[in-house]
Order: C-alpha cells, then sequence, then structure tokens
C-alpha cells in the first residue's frame, strides 16, 4: 500500500507539488464533467499525470456524492425512463478507462447527498465538519427520489450491479463504490440508506461477485456507523480486506460515532490509525491511503497545509510498516 491523494488538481504546480511531496500515485479527473469524457480526453489526462512522474491510479464515475438533485445520471438510481441509456454510458466509459490503461474507477451511489450539522472548532481553533442527529432536521423533506423503501433502493442497486460488474470484470477495472455518509435512521428525507451500515456493505460487496466489485473504503464514513468505532473498526477492515474488497481507503479519522461526531486529522481522532494501518498491511491490501476530508486550518493556503500533514503522516505509517518499526 501507498499514500495517495484525490484532492482536484487546480493548475500544473499542484502535480508538481504532488511529485515534491512524496506522491506519487494519485486520484484525478480530466477537465470537464465525467459524463463527458472520451477515450481521448482519458488518454491525454494519463499521458499529462505521467510526465509529471506521477501514476493515475483512479478517476471517478459520473455517479457522484452530490445529492440526486444534481447526478449527471439520475436516473439510475431514480428508475427513470432513461436509465438503461445511462448504464449504458456508464459501461462504455468502463471500458474507454480500461483503455487507457487506468486501473480503477470510485463511485457514489447516493441519493440525499452527505447531510452535516455546523461546523465545530478542533485541534487549536481548526473548524470541523460534524454530524449531530438532534441538531439535524429529523423531519426533512423528502428530496427527487421521494419516498423509497429498503427493497427499492436494493433492486435500483442491484439492477445496475449486474450490468457494470460483469463489463468492469472483462476490462479488468476495479469497480470501488463509496459508502453512505453518514448513517441516518431509516427513512430519514424518505430514504433508507442501505450502504450507510456495516451489514449492508457486506451484501453490496457479495451481491454480483466479482473481484472488480469493492469498496472506496471509507474508514471516516465506516467509523460514523458505529457505536464505538475505536474497538470495532478493526473487524470492518479485516472482513473486507480478507475478502479482497477495499480497492482505496480514506483514511480519515474522527471523535464520537453512529448520529454523533466530529471530522478530526488523522492523529487526533477516536480511531487508533496505526493500528488499522497494521491491519491493512496484515489483509495485504494493495493500493492507496490517501486523506478525505481535512479539517479547516488558517493560513494562506490552508486546504493544502492540511493535506500535506496528512500526506506526511500516511506516508510515515507505510514507511515504518515496511520497515517493521512499528
Amino acid at each position: 500500500m501507498y499514500v495517495g491523494t484525490q484532492v482536484a488538481v487546480r493548475d500544473d504546480d499542484d502535480l508538481r507539488v504532488f511529485a515534491q511531496l512524496g506522491l506519487k500515485h494519485i486520484c484525478a479527473d480530466p477537465p470537464g464533467p465525467p459524463a463527458s469524457w472520451s477515450l481521448d480526453d482519458l488518454e491525454r489526462h494519463r499521458d499529462k499525470i505521467e510526465s509529471f512522474g506521477l501514476i493515475l491510479d483512479m478517476v471517478q464515475l459520473p455517479l457522484p456524492s452530490r445529492p440526486i438533485e444534481k447526478a449527471s445520471y439520475p436516473d439510475i438510481l431514480l428508475a427513470g425512463p432513461q436509465r438503461d441509456r445511462q448504464i449504458d454510458a456508464v459501461c462504455r466509459l468502463i471500458e474507454d478507462i480500461a483503455a487507457a490503461g487506468i486501473p480503477a474507477a470510485k463511485y457514489n451511489l447516493n441519493l440525499i447527498g452527505i447531510p452535516r450539522t455546523p461546523m465545530e472548532p478542533g485541534r487549536g481553533g481548526s473548524m470541523n465538519e460534524a454530524f449531530r442527529w438532534e441538531k439535524a432536521d429529523q423531519g426533512a423533506a423528502p428530496g427527487l427520489a421521494g419516498t423509497l423503501s429498503e427493497d427499492e433502493n436494493w433492486e435500483r442497486i442491484d439492477y445496475f450491479l449486474q450490468r457494470v460488474v460483469p463489463v468492469a470484470e472483462s476490462n479488468r477495472v476495479r469497480l470501488a463504490c463509496h459508502p453512505h455518509d453518514p448513517y441516518t435512521p431509516p427513512g430519514y428525507r424518505g430514504v433508507t440508506r442501505v450502504l450507510g451500515t456495516v451489514d449492508g456493505l457486506k451484501k453490496f460487496v457479495t451481491m454480483h461477485e466479482s473481484p472488480y466489485h469493492g469498496l472506496n473504503f471509507c474508514q471516516g464514513s465506516i467509523g460514523e456507523m458505529l457505536e464505538n468505532p475505536r474497538e470495532e473498526i478493526e473487524e470492518v477492515i479485516r472482513w473486507f480486506g480478507t475478502r479482497g474488497k477495499i480497492f482505496n481507503v480514506h483514511f480519515r479519522n474522527i471523535k464520537g460515532g453512529k448520529l454523533s461526531f466530529m471530522e478530526t486529522f488523522p492523529d487526533e481522532g477516536d480511531m487508533d490509525m496505526v493500528r488499522s494501518a497494521r491491519i491493512y498491511k496484515e489483509v495485504d491490501y494493495k493500493y492507496m491511503l490517501m486523506p478525505d476530508h481535512v479539517p479547516t486550518i488558517s493560513g494562506r493556503d490552508p486546504s493544502g497545509v492540511a493535506f500535506a500533514f496528512c500526506y506526511g503522516y500516511i506516508a510515515a505509517l507505510v514507511e515504518a510498516l515496511e520497515t517493521a518499526s512499528i
């Protein structure tokens, strides 16, 4: 395993900075929305990334973490009239990703986005994302998806997987799905978020079984599903890791747990990230460990500094694991 990033590149200097920080592997998208990419776009993008001495490990399918109202292909999860056409477009993109020599793609199956409550102060006055159920609008109205039962949600996910997983397998592209972030009670905003529990994620990865069907394993989001993340996360990593279902890791920590948490830097949350890194190594995880969300800090380039801290933290863990010094 190795340190990676998915931070959006603003210009060529960002690519130089990644290389200077020792970040060799990245998840980065070509210009424009994913629904518009051609094979030429993907090949030009790969060549540019490689020209900086970097490796393009992953791109994003046009299935984002945003609410369904802002999705490029909403009918996939809404079972709308364009569902088959939109799934076909995803399949063609997977084929083009393979032809461009990109080994993996991440995606979400998200209807209501990423609910959060107001940010909260963290270390040194940083501002951190949080979710407190008692502060949420518990009676929030359903969105475009309306009221959707758990069974209907699974049916739509199954319909998608039965079409795309064989394409991914035949083209040897790993499809990495992000969990729902955060867990919310059944029926919140009309939807039961079936990928918002560990049991739901286990069911998901065993549907249409394939070595190319797995998770963008967000440790922060999974910690948000647990009553006691510090004690429970080890078993979760082992279950998915020993089955080869982890294709990328968002190495993110939290303080708190199910329905009440604040995001943190990896070194200060409740989960023991050193212990977690050991387990990823033990289960022979082979891909990127990357920061996900980071706290908002002060300074002229606060996001860049915050992510640079996380890169250094993760890189030090990986190096220590390789030399067996931790």
